[in-house]
């Protein structure tokens, strides 16, 4: 059960929350800690204890501030159980804690880092729980959290700004959506039918518009069940391999949209492989792991295939100007980085060139993207006021 506490301590209060079976293992807990309890409350006895429940979730950015934690305190020179200890103790959030109470459980027992990482997939990925038995093996788990939450890090500011950018857009199409719907099922056919009173001959987009209203008002209610349905079936097939191989494939045909995708991509595979191979990860491992990381099938694929060839004996470089997808800046430098033995380091450069890319690709998409969405609201708006104006100029030409 999760409690929620206030405490008195050297004159101040604190106030938190704490994973345990009952009030009084609270109470022993706050006072071998010298705190002196004032209120103990159980969440789950609240009624809001639902929306506790989707706060306290955690997610990719309580990874990222994890990570960067335990990479500081371990350069400090600290021990895993020590910063463990720090972090349940500072840790706010109840499920976080639990976590790190079951990994510094299993450490304790004999247990390896990585190996109980593995049991939260959700969490950390195998890039993740890869580096941290690369950073384990080499004696330098610090410095290869250290590299490891700056890439989070970069991957969640990257993830911001294409949040960023498509938040305005969304609300706009939603909000778009919705007044056009209410309008044609609510609005629209009550005007529309004074003009079946005329005789007069009505543009065809008026008829178009007479019609769709007369139906949408009549069955809207199948029309949100429908639309409700086929969404629902879309994200399943999207989810589906077949689903997901057709998506990846048309969203890289999307103008302006498929260079960010295609970039962003580049940025994470090629920053990846960099801290993999900097960390001793062998390139059919790092590559192996690449190919479960890349969230586009397109690319997943042809990561598959450089990793057959490279087996088979084939050059990094060599193997990715056989897939035809990857930019020759990145191949060229593959090459020389190979050739120098530098390889991590090429790939870290050129990721580098890539995020300044990836900026610029966002840039462009959001500059075009509002314009584009103004365009098609008065194309919409245009239509509608054309189809309702129209007739009522021709009625009064008709009087003429």
């Amino acid at each position: 059960m999760i409690f929620k506490y206030r405490a008195l301590k050297g004159n101040k209060i604190f106030r938190n929350r704490i994973e345990a079976v009952n009030k009084q293992e609270v109470v022993e807990y706050l006072r071998k800690n010298g705190y002196f309890p004032i209120t103990i409350t159980s969440l789950e006895d609240s009624p809001f204890s639902v929306m506790n429940s989707l706060f306290d979730r955690v997610g990719f950015n309580d990874v990222v501030d994890l990570t960067r934690q335990l990479a500081i305190m371990l350069n400090a020179g600290l021990t895993l159980i020590d910063c463990f200890e720090i972090l349940k103790k500072q840790l706010t959030k109840p499920s976080l804690i639990k976590i790190i109470d079951s990994i510094d459980k299993d450490i304790r027992s004999g247990s390896s880092f990585s190996a109980s990482l593995q049991k939260y997939p959700n969490l950390f990925s195998k890039v993740y729980i890869s580096l941290v038995k690369s950073g384990e093996a080499s004696g330098k788990l610090g410095d290869i959290l250290l590299k490891l939450s700056d890439n989070l890090e970069k991957t969640r500011d990257f993830r911001s700004k294409i949040k960023g950018a498509m938040v305005y857009p969304i609300i706009v199409i939603v909000a778009m959506i919705a007044v056009i719907f209410i309008m044609i099922t609510f609005v629209l056919p009550t005007l529309l039918n004074l003009y079946k009173d005329f005789n007069i001959d009505l543009p065809i987009t008026t008829k178009i518009l007479i019609v769709v209203s007369s139906f949408s008002a009549r069955f809207w209610p199948i029309i949100i069940v429908s639309a409700f349905g086929i969404t629902s079936s879309i994200s399943y097939f999207l989810k589906t391999k077949k689903g997901k191989l057709l998506f990846d494939k048309a969203v890289l045909k999307i103008p302006v949209i498929n260079n960010v995708i295609r970039i962003s991509t580049l940025v994470d595979s090629t920053r990846t492989l960099s801290i993999l191979i900097g960390s001793g990860v062998s390139i059919l491992d790092a590559l192996n792991i690449i190919v479960e990381a890349t969230d586009n099938v397109v690319y997943q694929q042809a990561f598959s295939n450089i990793y057959k060839q490279v087996e088979k004996g084939v050059s990094l470089g060599a193997s990715m100007t056989n897939e035809g997808i990857f930019p020759p800046i990145l191949v060229q430098m593959t090459i020389v980085g190979e050739q120098t033995g530098h390889l991590d380091e090429t790939l870290g450069r050129i990721s580098k060139y890539f995020e300044m890319e990836s900026e610029m690709a966002v840039k462009m998409m959001t500059t075009l993207i509002e314009p584009a969405i103004l365009i098609v609201l008065g194309l919409g708006v245009g239509f509608l006021i054309m189809s309702i104006i129209s007739p009522i100029y021709n009625l009064t030409s008709s009087f003429k």
